[in-house]
């Protein structure tokens, strides 16, 4: 995935709150594993209402979404993190997320911002007046064209994998040569930490050459 390291622009001042997975994607999206094309489904009922803020000329390819409480709650579907991206989303602002969607939206570059109602209130006022905003993990800020300044805290593995743009994989292979090392020094000093893995291995590789 991509770094992400500050997300500015407008957002789309939705505010419901609750909003489950299936709302985000319908199942009846859940049919493909490419995560291309997702955004077209992406809040498919919501957009069946005359006047929604994703259809909305003055909101069209805001990489910021509003939202309130408890924003990704049921289903556990990672597609709901590939149709927001897919639909050029790259933060969210709320003041609560299910477990499980916050940990999918960082893995898929997503930034979950947690604030306060009032803040999301303001937040919402200023987007619907066309202001922009701001979401900077380096001073770990959001702020507006408004002078408005909030402040939010990220968990440091995930601000981390966020800013290099690596998933936890990805952060365990970027350290490959350093644990290779530490690997090849442990069993030169400790060979019995291997186990029966490494003996079965020898075992194997013996019984070959006979």
């Amino acid at each position: 995935m991509r770094a992400v390291t500050r997300v500015t622009g407008r957002a789309y001042p939705y505010g419901a709150k609750n909003v489950d997975t299936d709302i985000i994607i319908p199942a009846h999206w859940l049919k493909t594993t490419s995560r291309e094309g997702l955004g077209r489904g992406a809040f498919e009922a919501v957009r069946r209402e005359p006047g929604n803020v994703f259809d909305a000329p003055e909101h069209a390819g805001s990489p910021i979404l509003i939202a309130g409480d408890n924003f990704g709650c049921g289903s556990s579907r990672e597609h709901a993190a590939w149709a927001l991206a897919d639909m050029g989303i790259e933060a969210v602002l709320a003041p609560s997320y299910s477990d499980i969607f916050s940990g999918n939206a960082v893995k898929n570059g997503i930034v979950p911002v947690v604030l306060p109602q009032d803040a999301i209130n303001r937040l919402m006022e200023v987007a619907r007046a066309g202001g922009e905003v701001t979401v900077d993990l380096e001073t770990m800020t959001v702020t507006t064209d408004r002078q408005d300044r909030f402040t939010f805290d990220l968990d440091p593995f995930r601000r981390q994998c966020l800013m290099e743009g690596l998933d936890e994989i990805g952060i365990t292979l970027a350290r490959d040569t350093a644990i290779s090392k530490y690997e090849g020094e442990a069993f030169a000093h400790r060979p019995w930490i291997a186990g029966e893995s490494r003996n079965a291995g020898i075992a194997v590789e013996s019984a070959g050459r006979t």
